[in-house]
């Protein structure tokens, strides 16, 4: 069953019910001021760090799910209702969602009125635009009131969550003209304010939440609203809200515009006061200033549309398949940037408070938008190699107001410093920049410890040679890649994290993944010694490699399938010999990713048995059989209930790794029949199983030992995005930047015809037409640039910013 529709022309999902199966989101920002807005207006927004600048209040777990957000209530002679339905979810004559990049806008009519609320964050501003229209669509007079609603959080969202005996003390509002100022603690320890304006006239105000909804009601009937005016009540302590009232007059056809600016102010230490007592306003005026028109706010909309559809000029495929073109030029791309501004801190399934950004997620993002935006990357890449340790450990974390280390995680996930090296190697293919290697980075952000980037490479590299296991496979610490298997935790207590309790040396317990993450990125580091002119260096990185691929063969294949890892006893993990997780999913993609078990065949039968042990028709699931008992000595993964996350779930991220595998080996039907299994377009057809939102994808969906086999949760934030692009677009589609040059190296079903992709690569632009008469799945057997013919299949870098024709011909 489906919940709306794509509508391609505009780059929009638009959603036709309210009741969809679950919030179906989307994000606003690109620079430092995010949101999340629901299909139905619920949702928060913050300025850079969701836990230490949360702007707006939003309630977890709450009943209902998307309770709480920015909302406007229509009183029309006693019937009052909202737009977006929630949170009175009055009957409406009609309802529209369009989720587009960077904005989303709701309709909703009843009884003669239409009202219509574009959300969106413009371009370098902090704050929200909301702008309500609303027109008489009836043949009579309409005399209606427009109420607003925000709640404003205490700022930092954790003690708002828990600090209630200080909180209830402390809101201060100041109120003038149209405009409500959220102030509380701006005398003493802050210099940061937030404001909601509108830029009418307006009939009454609230700024104290208990005076406008009432002690005893909820959202859906606020007191004022009831009541049909404001209480025009002054905060003082208790919970600090937002609401403007406006009465509205529309004859037949009329209709009328309001802008409200939703904004974050940090005044400098020495401007913070306009006089004794009251802020300095001067930076909130000139941001209303900014949008007090109908049309300046249609042209920080326009000029948002036109950024996103410049970022999506530098990849776009034209294929035979909407569903394939859909997902690839805009809500896979869309979704790496959410998932790169924001990491996987704030989301409807994570709370913003408890992670920051991560080490091995943002280092894993980079991969699927270093394209789109490459400086951005650069920054994020010199940010993460900050918060390394000495020894070439991370920290886990760091929180993205400060870009310091989070305590509260610390380090010691033995495969976090492989990523930063995936990262910049990705960064330099991309940019052909390797002044990126001389950059000073301090360790553990010490300036005093500042040495080159490359000098983080290599300790991230000799982080792996320096801590190896009993077999002589890379120790796992307290987590590799996969979080919840904790082979050094043996947790019996109910209020431990598995993820920070150590109650082993962790000197035994070895992963089998990071050793092939070894091979496959140790390959990029010494070719970036081989390019700096230190061949000695890449010598000696390739000899460990090539003992680290001979020793997994030998003790890290089990006859069908790669090995998982060893447990603290030093028994086998993800073997024929266990009873439950017998075969898991990430060694079999990450192995030959790094290119074992070709030779001998080893890699197509490890191939065959993710087909025979982990497929199934929704995608392939993380292990099999699912565990049934907790097993202390493999820590979370074993508390799921069985087809759960990462107990036997089909845990998206990873399936791209065996998509890249198959085409390693030149499967190409089998990869795009993996992709297909996932991409959300292609998934739309049953949301009602699916639940999550049809445009981007999700963590986990449920697996096939789960009750709810084919339901998904954990949508938008998650690595997911950026494999599954990097999965289609350099390996399936093929077009894969290098050191020298882009590589054109397909790998596609047989029955494909051929595709076109337009791609921007170091200020070129390449337009790359792929034909396949002789319907093979891989070989480049002939290509022409500008129509002369180029030898292998590296495509040329050009420094003349122009544009190059390719034509390559697939086949034997």
């Amino acid at each position: 069953m489906k919940y709306g529709y794509f509508d391609d022309d505009n780059k929009e999902y638009v959603i036709t019910t309210p009741q969809t199966p679950y919030p179906w989101i989307n994000y606003l920002g690109m620079q430092d001021f995010f949101s999340i807005i629901s299909n139905t207006a619920g949702g928060y927004c913050f300025y850079k760090d969701a836990r230490l600048r949360r702007i707006t209040r939003y309630r977890y777990n709450n009943v209902p799910t998307d309770n709480g957000g920015r909302y406007f209530y229509i009183y029309d002679n006693g019937d009052f209702w909202s737009p977006g339905w929630m949170p009175v979810k009055r009957d409406l004559d009609s309802y529209e969602c369009r989720h587009g990049l960077g904005y989303t806008s709701i309709t909703g009519q009843r009884d003669g009125i239409e009202a219509k609320v574009l959300f969106f964050v413009p371009l370098d501003f902090n704050g929200e635009i909301h702008r309500v229209t609303l027109k008489n669509i009836g043949d009579q007079e309409k005399r209606i009131t427009l109420f607003s609603f925000v709640e404003f959080c205490l700022w930092n969202a954790y003690d708002d969550m828990t600090n209630f005996q200080r909180n209830f003390n402390t809101g201060e509002v100041e109120i003038i003209g149209s405009t409500i100022y959220h102030k509380t603690e701006y005398r003493e320890r802050r210099n940061h304010y937030s404001f909601y304006s509108v830029n009418a006239d307006i009939s009454g105000f609230d700024s104290d939440r208990e005076s406008f909804i009432g002690l005893y009601n909820g959202f859906d009937a606020p007191q004022a609203v009831t009541a049909g005016k404001s209480n025009n009540s002054v905060a003082d302590g208790w919970s600090p809200i937002a609401s403007h009232s406006i009465d509205v007059v529309l004859q037949p056809g009329q209709e009328r515009d309001f802008v409200f600016v939703l904004g974050y102010v940090e005044n400098p230490e020495d401007e913070k006061w306009e006089s004794q007592g009251i802020i300095n306003k001067k930076p909130a005026l000139a941001m209303m200033e900014r949008f007090k028109t109908t049309e300046q706010v249609d042209k920080a909309l326009n000029d948002l549309r036109r950024y996103w559809d410049e970022l999506l000029l530098k990849y776009h495929v034209d294929s035979a398949d909407p569903k394939l073109d859909r997902m690839v030029n805009v809500w896979n791309q869309y979704q790496c940037m959410v998932t790169f501004n924001l990491s996987r801190s704030a989301s409807y399934f994570e709370s913003g408070i408890g992670r920051g950004i991560g080490f091995r997620d943002s280092n894993q993002d980079i991969l699927g938008f270093v394209h789109q935006v490459p400086d951005t990357a650069r920054q994020r890449i010199l940010d993460l190699a900050a918060t390394q340790l000495e020894d070439g450990g991370a920290y886990h974390q760091y929180q993205p107001l400060t870009k310091k280390g989070n305590n509260e995680i610390g380090g010691n996930f033995n495969d976090d410093p492989l990523w930063l090296i995936l990262s910049t190697a990705a960064y330099i293919k991309e940019t052909g920049d390797f002044s990126i290697l001389d950059e000073m980075v301090p360790f553990d952000n010490d300036p005093s410890k500042a040495t080159d980037m490359f000098e983080h490479l290599k300790r991230s590299f000799y982080h792996v040679v320096n801590n190896l296991g009993p077999h002589g496979l890379p120790l796992i610490g307290r987590a590799d890649w996969n979080d919840c298997l904790n082979l050094n935790c043996f947790s019996t207590e109910p209020d431990q994290s598995f993820q920070t309790t150590t109650n082993k040396d962790g000197k035994v317990a070895e992963s089998v993944l990071i050793a092939a993450m070894f091979v496959f990125i140790g390959k990029e580091y010494a070719e970036i010694c081989k390019r700096r002119g230190l061949d000695e260096e890449a010598h000696i990185a390739r000899h460990y490699i090539d003992e680290m691929k001979e020793t997994v063969m030998k003790y890290g294949y089990d006859g069908e399938w790669f090995l998982r890892a060893y447990d603290d006893y030093g028994n086998k993990v993800g073997s024929k010999e266990n009873e439950e997780g017998k075969i898991f999913i990430e060694t079999q993609g990450f192995c030959i990713m790094a290119g074992m078990g070709l030779e001998d065949g080893s890699a197509v039968k490890a191939l065959d048995s993710v087909k025979k042990y982990l497929d199934t028709k929704y995608g392939i699931v993380l292990l099999n059989p699912a565990f049934t008992r907790y097993y202390v000595n493999l820590g979370e993964i074993s508390s799921y209930p069985p087809g759960y996350k990462e107990n036997a779930g089909i845990f998206c991220h990873n399936n791209p790794w065996v998509m890249i595998a198959e085409t390693v080996i030149g499967r190409g039907e089998r990869a795009f029949e993996y992709y297909k299994k996932i991409a959300p377009a292609y998934v739309e057809e049953r949301s009602d199983i699916h639940r999550m939102e049809p445009y981007v994808y999700s963590q986990m969906i449920a697996g096939k030992d789960a009750r709810r086999f084919g339901e998904a949760k954990n949508s938008w934030l998650t690595g997911t995005a950026a494999w599954n692009f990097v999965a289609i677009s350099q390996w399936i589609l093929g077009i894969k930047p290098d050191y020298d040059g882009l590589v054109i190296d397909p790998c596609i079903p047989p029955d494909w015809n051929g595709y076109t992709v337009k791609r921007m690569f170091r200020g070129a632009r390449y337009t790359i037409t792929v034909e396949n008469p002789e319907h093979v799945c891989k070989g480049v057997k002939s290509m022409t640039v500008d129509g002369y013919p180029v030898e292998g299949n590296v495509l040329p870098v050009f420094t003349d910013d122009g544009e190059h024709e390719v034509r390559v011909i697939l086949g034997c």
